[in-house]
């Protein structure tokens, strides 16, 4: 089962830490999309969320505190799913539909990082193939 949960934040894991490695090295790119989205500070905001998908991916990848990992990953997605893919802002039907695939695709990954997290604070210390347990307890 270990290998199994190993195999399962490789891949989960590596969605994020290629996004993290975009966002720290083409952040001009992504900043100005992200500003013609609307978020303030577009240039610091792409530098934060990369970092913040940088610690989550590598959190929850290595298993160094997996669980505060998991919130990391959620704590971008959530606003990630709201600022860049507002899909009811759109007037064209096809920009609409496909903002509404990111807006579905981001909360359904908050939903499987918030899965994640309960699994590793719930499953503790007998979760092997970490390098640390969880930070937060709820077993």
């Amino acid at each position: 089962m270990d290998v199994v949960v190993l195999i399962g934040r490789i891949l989960f894991a590596a969605l994020f830490l290629t996004s993290a490695l975009g966002h720290l090295t083409q952040t001009k790119a992504m900043a100005g999309y992200a500003a013609s989205r609307g978020v303030p500070a577009a240039v610091p905001a792409t530098l934060g969320s990369g970092l913040l998908l940088l610690a989550g991916g590598l959190s929850v990848l290595l298993g160094i505190w997996a669980d505060l990992g998991a919130l990391l990953l959620v704590a971008f997605l959530v606003p990630t799913a709201l600022l860049m893919h507002a899909f009811w802002k759109e007037s064209d039907a096809q920009s609409r539909q496909l903002e509404m695939v990111h807006f579905q695709k981001d909360l359904a990954l908050a939903g499987a990082a918030l899965a994640l997290f309960a699994f590793f604070a719930y499953a503790g210390s007998d979760l092997g193939l970490t390098i640390t347990g969880p930070l937060f307890d709820i077993g």
